[in-house]
């Protein structure tokens, strides 16, 4: 079993900037090692459905996904020695205020865009833009 913990939510001003962090840890990390791990990021927003922020697979492989809205303005990053993902906002607008979670699964098939291919999630974490 993955357990993850999310942290760096906030309340910032519209054009400010925050980082979350999504930290990693449990018996399966241990064994699979974390570097093995694709980890996305989720939001959702209050009456809104979950939906896709951005994705980073398995190491060696970084490939990084984001959805459109968010594209240019965040970046997700990895650091495997910390068993942790971050993700960088920037230029933030109230739109995007959110409850943001994170997710993980091993390396495999599917699509990292979708919530349900993801077996392991965090507890989330408030993110408010004010105007």
């Amino acid at each position: 079993q993955v357990q993850l913990v999310e942290s760096g939510g906030g309340l910032v001003q519209a054009g400010g900037s925050l980082r979350l962090s999504c930290v990693a840890s449990g018996r399966t990390i241990r064994n699979y090692t974390f570097r093995n791990y694709v980890v996305g990021w989720f939001r959702k927003a209050p009456g809104k459905e979950r939906e896709f922020v951005s994705t980073i697979t398995q190491s060696g492989d970084n490939r990084t996904k984001y959805a459109d809205a968010v594209q240019g303005r965040f970046t997700i990053s990895r650091d495997n020695a910390k068993n942790t993902v971050y993700l960088q906002m920037n230029s933030l607008k109230p739109e995007v205020t959110a409850v943001y979670y994170c997710a993980a699964r091993l390396y495999g098939s599917g699509d990292y865009g979708i919530g349900r291919q993801y077996t392991d999630w965090g507890q989330g974490t408030q993110v408010t833009v004010s105007s």
